[in-house]
């Protein structure tokens, strides 16, 4: 069983930047690819990044360069740092990992953008 939390949302205006933490349990992580997701307010989820357990990181072009995930495998913890925000951001933010042939999801933090 793995339990996923996510935090660091809130509300900030146009350009500020926030970071969001997902902190796993249960499992050690590590070699499994960890993402974050956003749903919009009346909108379907949506993928927003990728890390795998090698490092390596992929990128919706919707946040390619303002947005950076990365991982502290012994904190057993996965971030988003994001920069630049827009508007258009604003969502609720969930990080996923597929394990052992089974999706876990955490619960989501509100990111508001707003002037």
């Amino acid at each position: 069983q793995v339990h996923l939390v996510e935090s660091g949302g809130g509300l900030v205006q146009p350009g500020e930047s926030l970071r969001l933490s997902c902190v796993a349990s249960g499992r050690t992580l590590s070699t499994y690819a960890m993402r974050w997701y956003r749903q919009a307010p009346g909108k379907q989820r949506s993928w927003v990044a990728t890390i795998l357990g090698t490092g390596s990181t992929y990128y919706a072009d919707s946040v390619k360069g303002r947005f950076t995930i990365s991982r502290d495998n012994a904190k057993n913890t996965v971030f988003l740092q994001m920069s630049s925000l827009k508007p258009e951001d604003t969502a609720v933010y969930s990080c996923n990992v597929d394990y052992l042939s089974r999706e876990y999801w955490g619960p989501g933090t509100q990111v508001t953008v707003s002037s």
